[in-house]
This record gives structure tokens, sequence and C-alpha cells, in this order.
């Protein structure tokens, strides 16, 4: 008979250079907090963590101050392309979708994908695969997201990217920065999932891949995931989530895994920040950039990481 455990689950709405104009930090603590509420309940009833990652990954992508699903941000021609991808730690089986447009939720391809012989679809691929699972078309387009992208046009798109979070005043939004959602689970069985999903970066050269579509930005095993979050770049120089994973694979509790690896990528001056769980039920976060837009459910209440000081953190439970 298998032991039930304590199921555990930490989200991320990205990771950036300030909560100013981004509706405050209780508006943001709100979101995040609701949607923890919302998927550990589920991880209590006995969802596995796969499935509780897919429902939160939705519940991030349809909220649209998030950078990804609805209010995913504009690329250089001013389409949205979005990326996705879910790692289950039970089968250690990664799926995935790259720069695919018109559908509400890409997390839900990744699902899909999880059981394809191919499971990683670029934009064509992902394109016939919608019209073959008959996804609905989808306008992920907000307002918000138009007008900055007009704004940015003006400037001939001075700035290198996107703001993270959806900002009704774009003066207030143009320093903020990187953008992705992600979920972390433990479930009552101990198996760990991962996923993650962006609208990118912003702005971009077309056909650029995030590292939220690569291993390299969201890892699990059956001991340990992460998600991360920030310029995709760093994140995937750094191959952060799997060198997370694996250092707790060989040994290291999750606590000095996030540790070493956030002090590397801070000694290589890399932007990032990432959320991780293990089989054990340690949850741990980490960042180099001065906001980590993330949330979590100990098992007994739901904490966040909204006013950590900034620079270079970790922290571990």
């Amino acid at each position: 008979m298998t032991t039930q455990v304590q199921p555990k689950l930490i989200i991320h709405g990205g990771a950036g250079s300030s909560l100013q104009g981004k509706g405050g930090v209780e508006k943001v603590r709100q979101l995040l907090h609701q949607i923890v509420e919302e998927v550990y309940t589920m991880l209590l009833a006995g969802a596995s963590a796969k499935s509780a990652v897919v429902r939160g990954c939705q519940l991030l992508e349809d909220e649209s101050r998030f950078n990804a699903g609805t209010g995913s941000v504009l690329q250089s021609d001013g389409q949205i392309r979005m990326s996705a991808s879910l790692m289950d730690g039970a089968t250690q089986s990664f799926s995935g979708v790259i720069n695919v447009s018109r559908v509400k939720n890409p997390i839900d391809l990744a699902q899909f994908l999880q059981d394809a012989s191919d499971r990683v679809l670029s934009d064509y691929g992902a394109a016939e695969l919608v019209r073959e699972l008959k996804v609905p078309c989808y306008d992920a387009l907000t307002d918000t997201r138009l007008q900055e992208w007009i704004q940015e046009r003006q400037d001939n798109f001075q700035r290198t990217m996107a703001g993270v979070v959806a900002e009704p005043e774009l003066a207030e939004s143009s320093n903020a920065g990187r953008g992705t959602i992600g979920v972390v689970a433990l479930d009552t069985n101990g198996n760990v999932a991962a996923g993650t999903s962006t609208g990118g970066k912003g702005f971009e050269r077309i056909g650029r891949v995030s590292d939220s579509a690569m291993p390299a930005g969201n890892y699990a095993t059956s001991h340990a995931g992460v998600s991360c979050t920030g310029i995709g770049e760093d994140i995937i120089d750094e191959c952060l989530a799997p060198r997370i994973v694996i250092r707790v694979s060989d040994g290291m509790s999750l606590k000095e895994a996030m540790e070493k690896s956030l002090r590397e990528a801070g000694e290589s001056k890399r932007d990032l920040g990432a959320i991780a769980l293990d089989s054990k039920g340690a949850i741990a976060w980490g960042k180099t950039s001065d906001v980590l837009l993330a949330a979590f459910h100990d098992g007994s209440k739901i904490g966040d990481t909204l006013e950590l000081p900034g620079g270079t953190l970790t922290g571990c439970i």
C-alpha cells in the first residue's frame, strides 16, 4: 500500500524589477493566492501532480496580467506566439509546444503531447495539432499589450523585451522585467510535476525560442521539479532547471541545490528566478532579479515571495 504524503505546491507569475504599477503587491498577492488555493484543494482531493500543474497553468494563462495565454506580449511583427511545456516526474516525460498562436491555453497542447510519440512541436506542427484536436480559435490579445507594442514600434523597438506584467500605465511598465508563469506540484502519492508557459519576452526576432519550451526552463524527475522565469537566454546558458534537479538526484538537499545553482547564476550575472519542490516535500525558490512573483502552499498555509529584498536570494521550507 502506497504511503500518502502531504501535498505541496508552488507557482510563479514571472520575475522582474519592480511591483510598481502592477496593481500593487496586494493585487498580485491576491491573484496568486487564489490560484494556489484552488489548485491545492485539487491536490488534497487526490489529483495527480500533473493534473494540478496543468490546472494551475491554465488559471495563470487566463489571468491577463501575466505574460502567458491571455495577455501574452507581442513579438516584433505584432503577432502573439506562445510556448509551454509540461514534465511529469513520475514518468520523466517532457512535452511542449513552441510559438503556437490562436489558442487559449498552450499548456493543454503540452498535456495532450505527454502521450504522443512526437512530444515537442514547433509553430507549424503545433498549428496542425490545434486543427486536429479542433481546439477553438482564440485571440489572446489585450488592449494593454497592443498599446505597449504600438508605443514600442513608435520608439523603433528600443527595448529588448516587454513588461513582465501587463500594465494599465505604460510609463510605469517601461522598466518591468521578464514574464513566464509556472507551477510545480507534489501529490499525495509523492509524485512531482512541473509546467511552464510564456508569451515570450516581447518585441523579439521572429522564431526566437524561449527556455519555457525546453528542459532548461522546466524539468522534473521522481526526485524534484523546477520551473524557471527570467531572461530565457540566461536560463538556457545555465541549464538551470536540470542543474537543480540533478543536484538533488545526486544527493544534495533541495535547499543546497537551489543555493549553489543560484549563487553560480548570480556570479555569472544572470537575470532569472526559479521555483522548486522535491519528493520529500521541501519547497524552494531563488532569484537574481529584484522580485519573484511566487506563492506556495506548505501544507498548512499559503505564503509568497513578493516582498523579498532585491538581488540574489534563495529560500526553502
